[in-house]
């Protein structure tokens, strides 16, 4: 039975990429007229916002969101979902309104086409360069403005999949100190499941989102950061943890592969 699901999947992964390439070429001449000025990025965001809809809802994806607490739209923050799936940037995208500005790597740079829209409008760090994580600082406090808000995939890469959650890297959370913004927890239950890096794997479905009560950092000191990672990671892996279906996923056989991110 499971060979006989093999063609249609492949044509639905297929569709995908269609999707994604027709949406970019008709968007792209406004996406180019708005991603150089950084006073253009709401109206790039927009963009990106119908992007990302096109893309989840055309795989034939709902999203269902369970939000603790409402964002103050005139408010920044720093977003910190868990990573799975190609599709976590783009459900992000859609559930936020306001702008949000990923921190991203700059090997992406590389990538053709993605690579000229991605270093206009992300911003990038080395990993491997303490300096170029000082320039983060700097690029940073020129878009946490008028409600824009900032977002890191704290896992830092997309783990093997019978991994509940990767440790979290520090980023984020120097970050949400250092301008004093609330980190926002997001749990994703489903994007892993219904549509992970396996090719042959996944199906349409719900995407469940849960936006947990946000981690206040005003007054905090840099000393606080392991406190604060250690908090969040926490928070989201008891959540994972405890759904029957993100778990049997996790724990299904011949799961160890892993699949790297491009995003």
């Amino acid at each position: 039975m499971k060979f006989l699901k093999i063609p249609f999947l492949f044509i639905w992964r297929m569709w995908f990429y269609i999707l994604m390439i027709v949406t970019v070429l008709l968007l792209s001449p406004f996406m180019l007229l708005f991603c150089f000025k950084e006073n253009h990025y709401p109206i790039f965001w927009r963009l990106a916002r119908i992007l990302s809809k096109v893309l989840v809802y055309g795989m034939g994806f709902r999203l269902k969101a369970q939000n603790d607490q409402i964002i103050d739209r005139n408010k920044s923050y720093m977003f910190c979902p868990n990573h799975a799936s190609l599709l976590d940037p783009f459900v992000l995208i859609i559930l936020s309104k306001n702008p949000i500005v990923f921190v991203g790597k700059q090997e992406l740079v590389k990538i053709p086409v993605f690579g000229f829209f991605y270093k206009r409008v992300v911003i990038m760090v080395d990993r491997n360069n303490p300096e170029s994580r000082k320039n983060v600082f700097e690029k940073a406090k020129k878009r946490l403005q008028n409600g824009t808000s900032m977002a890191i995939f704290p896992e830092g890469l997309v783990p093997t999949e019978n991994v509940v959650l990767a440790p979290f890297k520090k980023g984020a959370f120097s970050l949400a100190i250092e301008f004093e913004i609330p980190i926002v927890p997001q749990a994703y239950y489903d994007c892993k499941r219904l549509f992970s890096w396996d090719f042959f794997k996944g199906s349409p479905g719900v995407f469940r989102i849960h936006q947990h009560k946000f981690i206040e950092t005003k007054g905090f000191k840099m000393e606080a950061v392991e406190k604060l990672k250690e908090q969040t990671f926490n928070l989201i892996y008891n959540d994972l943890k405890g759904d029957k279906k993100y778990m049997k996923d996790t724990n299904r056989p011949n799961n160890e592969r892993e699949f790297k991110s491009p995003l």
